[in-house]
């Protein structure tokens, strides 16, 4: 697994998806300027591939992808690569500023967004990506069986219990059925049973059943052999046989076809398994734990789902409770993802505020992103709100009373006139704060003479970051340009 310092050691390779060659031409020099090494992604055949072949996705630090592409719109190929939970920073390119454009980029899980005509801090973006990246790579590659059950934490009742019958479950070893929203953790509720059981010695192989193209869904569970298919060069096991006396984890399994359904029952019910084009049959030992976010009983209703198959698979039912149900977790769990990903770390009190109102549709998944986007973009082990991802600040009540909306920045945090008395303490500290941060960026850019780069270097900040501050506060930097 590669470090944030095996990062810095190599050149960042950027995956530039963009329609337009002039665009390519331009963006691929000065980047290249800046030492970063961009391939430049035009057809739709590649881009496919890059979404689809971990080889090729695993090569790259950071997507610049284009939102207006000719036939293909940019944002689908974005809601693509987060469907598929690629650890890698997406930025967003746009030929205009619209603020919209630029929120429906980031609701969508892009790392940022960057105006085609102002490049300027085009390569000092793409490496805060590539930071991020780093990350979220570290933390798809920890040792979740030492950490996952670090991340089942709080003290809500539903995660009480959760974590009360995990280390039964886990001695007894019957197939399990995972349910929850997306992104609220069932992989790790897999690989936690998995630490806890007797067959935690062997493997525990994860296979995503909605990612898997229909074709190849056989080779996948099952194996092949070799000249099964065209491009079948060598033999291959499949993830029954990886797991052999180990744990399987079938995510999504509410998506997988009813042909492949009949298949997998089979070899559960059997305990072996045919490789594709191969007459041999292999006895498997597997504990199956399988997991969904959809209701299966209505999908077996509707013919959608295979009934036998539902009632092997669902001898336990373990309920994983959505983010915003147990939003008093909040700090404990932010607590232990900083641990995780940069120990030392705090969320200052203003960022915690908007994490706690945000409703993490996307559950702890999207709190962790948000945590990494922080930690990337974070001049120091404060993470402060301007840190965060400007899609959180969305609907935030600040001090002014007025409320962010739909593609408005966030507007200057002044304390009101009347008597600071008048409102709670930490309320009158948050609003005394904010008004010494405005002046201090004022005095700032005075003595700047309105140049970002010079007042980021007397600040000791990024520039980045200094812009972000200076968007919160809805300070104009060219006012102070002599």
């Amino acid at each position: 697994m590669e470090s944030l310092g095996d990062q810095a050691d190599r050149r960042l390779q950027v995956a530039l998806i963009d329609d337009d060659p002039l665009v390519a031409w331009f963006i691929g020099r000065r980047l290249g300027g800046a030492g970063i090494a961009v391939e430049h992604l035009r057809t739709h055949e590649q881009i496919r591939r890059l979404i689809d072949d971990p080889s090729a996705h695993e090569r790259f630090d950071v997507i610049l992808l284009d939102v207006d592409l000719a036939d293909l719109s940019g944002l689908d190929v974005l809601a693509d690569l987060r469907a598929r939970g690629l650890p890698i920073a997406v930025v967003m390119l746009t030929g205009d500023d619209r603020a919209r454009t630029a929120t429906a980029a980031l609701r969508g899980g892009a790392f940022h967004y960057v105006v085609k005509s102002d490049l300027d801090q085009l390569a000092e973006i793409v490496g805060l990506a590539a930071r991020h990246t780093a990350l979220a790579r570290q933390a798809a590659g920890a040792d979740d069986d030492g950490g996952a059950t670090d991340l089942l934490v709080g003290a809500n009742p539903a995660m009480v219990r959760l974590r009360r019958m995990l280390p039964q479950l886990a001695r007894s070893t019957p197939n399990v059925l995972v349910t929850g929203e997306s992104g609220t953790g069932k992989e790790l509720v897999a690989r936690t049973l998995h630490a806890l059981s007797p067959r935690r010695a062997a493997r525990f192989v994860p296979l995503n059943c909605g990612a898997i193209p229909d074709g190849l869904i056989d080779s996948e569970l099952f194996g092949h052999a070799r000249g099964a298919f065209t491009g079948a060069v060598t033999a291959r096991p499949g993830v029954f046989a990886q797991a052999h006396r180990g744990t399987l984890f079938l995510d999504e399994i509410g998506d997988l076809p009813l042909a492949a359904q009949a298949r997998l029952l089979r070899a559960l019910q059997e305990g072996e398994i045919r490789p594709v084009g191969d007459d041999a049959v292999r006895e498997v030992d597997v504990w199956v734990i399988a997991a969904t976010h959809v209701d299966l009983a209505q999908e077996v209703q509707r013919g959608r789902f295979r009934a036998d198959l539902y009632f092997r698979l669902n001898v336990v039912n373990v309920v994983v409770p959505p983010l915003r149900e147990r939003k008093d977790d909040l700090p404990t769990l932010i607590g232990a993802l900083l641990r995780r990903h940069r120990p030392g770390a705090t969320v200052h009190a203003d960022a915690l505020e908007v994490l706690a109102a945000h409703d993490w549709p996307g559950n702890v998944r999207e709190l962790e992103n948000a945590l990494l986007h922080a930690l990337a973009l974070a001049s120091g082990p404060v993470l402060e709100p301007h840190a965060l991802p400007a899609a959180l600040l969305a609907g935030t009540r600040f001090a002014s009373g007025r409320t962010a909306v739909d593609g408005d920045e966030p507007p200057a945090l002044a304390p009101d006139a009347g008597d600071e008395a008048a409102v709670p303490l930490t309320e009158g500290k948050k609003r005394a704060a904010a008004e010494f941060e405005r002046k201090y960026l004022v005095r700032l850019l005075e003595q700047a003479s309105g140049s970002i780069s010079a007042a980021a270097r007397l600040a000791g900040i990024d520039r980045t970051n200094l812009r972000r501050l200076l968007q919160r506060h809805g300070i104009d930097s060219k006012r102070f340009r002599e």
